[in-house]
């Protein structure tokens, strides 16, 4: 399972116009999910964005977790993480999980966050969906259940 974590000071996923999600404080995961990944790749990865320190203490270093500062999470299924462009250059997907798999993991990713006592909103899976943020830092972290990166 594979993670892109931006820290945020606003975020929205529209849908034909219409604002699916929004966030006004906290992280916006773009959550891939491949074929061979499971309810452990997401526990780790869920755990490990509630407590990435990412957000500043009192004197201004990132020395805070999402859970310490408060604030929500905004969850978008990306697919495309899992693009692998090394040999043309139209990505293959092969290493996602088909949307049968990744639909419940993702909608238990949510289930997840909330049960941490966050704020959660989210876009629609598998909908084409228009993303705005304002990356907050800017602070972009990678995440990879099998650890790869």
């Amino acid at each position: 399972m594979r993670a892109v974590v931006q820290r945020i000071r606003d975020g929205s996923v529209a849908i034909d116009g219409r604002v699916a999600g929004e966030m006004q404080r906290g992280l916006l995961v773009y959550l891939g999910i491949g074929r061979e990944d499971g309810e452990g790749d997401l526990d780790y990865l869920v755990d490990k964005i509630c407590s990435l320190r990412v957000f500043p203490d009192e004197e201004g270093r990132m020395n805070r977790s999402l859970l310490e500062a408060g604030g929500g999470v905004l969850v978008v299924s990306q697919f495309t993480l899992y693009g692998d462009a090394r040999g043309a250059r139209r990505p293959s997907y092969s290493d996602a999980a088909p949307p049968e798999e990744a639909r419940p993991l993702y909608e238990r990713s949510l289930e997840l966050f909330r049960s941490r006592g966050l704020d959660v909103a989210s876009g629609e899976f598998g909908a084409m969906m228009d993303v705005a943020a304002v990356n907050d830092g800017p602070v972009t972290i990678l995440l990879d259940s099998k650890k790869l990166f």
